[in-house]
């Protein structure tokens, strides 16, 4: 499914903005996949050290081999979602909405829309040290409907991205105010 098919485009909207999650949120998911793939060659070498019989065994060896490859598709597995879930998870901005994709799961996919002249407030969020150093953090934006809360998460440079959908959604109330189509 592409992008075109997920959100349709207004004749007068245009893309300002295409974020993800900055990337070194992924790296802790990198790290663990190296610590998770470590561990079968350490299992190995401290098998062959005390216990020999078990990698040269008829039996044994097989059932070791196979347990080792239902491992590595596991782990593989999980990075394979979490590498989708980061990929695919995307906002829009243009000039008059907020589009939020969200990768819930491998096949679980939900699509938000706000537009920018509901916003009330607007915050934006660094803490930690990494999120500090690499400038990344959470930007929250309040509206008066229903939805409440939309959470843009981990995108970099929060504090001029929040400056900046305010500027887009001030844009936006002036537009509806002159069109008269009753927005505000």
């Amino acid at each position: 499914m592409t992008l075109a098919q997920l959100i349709k485009q207004k004749l007068y909207e245009r893309e300002v903005f295409k974020l993800r999650r900055h990337p070194i949120t992924f790296l802790p998911h990198i790290l663990l996949l190296l610590v998770l793939a470590a561990i079968p060659v350490g299992l190995y070498y401290f098998f062959a050290a005390n216990f020999p019989g078990l990698l040269t065994g008829q039996i044994s060896y097989p059932a070791l081999l196979i347990l080792g490859i239902i491992y590595y598709l596991a782990i593989w597995e999980f990075f394979f979602t979490e590498f989708v879930s980061y990929y695919l998870d995307l906002w829009i901005i243009t000039n008059d909405r907020l589009i939020g994709i969200e990768q819930e799961a491998l096949f679980a996919r939900t699509v938000a829309e706000l537009d920018l002249y509901k916003i009330q407030d607007i915050t934006s969020e660094v803490k930690g040290i990494f999120p500090t150093i690499f400038n990344f953090g959470n930007v929250f934006i309040q509206t008066a409907a229903e939805e409440g809360r939309f959470h843009l998460k981990n995108v970099p440079d929060p504090h001029n991205l929040r400056r900046k959908i305010m500027d887009l959604a001030e844009e936006d109330r002036k537009y509806h105010v002159k069109t008269g189509d009753g927005a505000i």
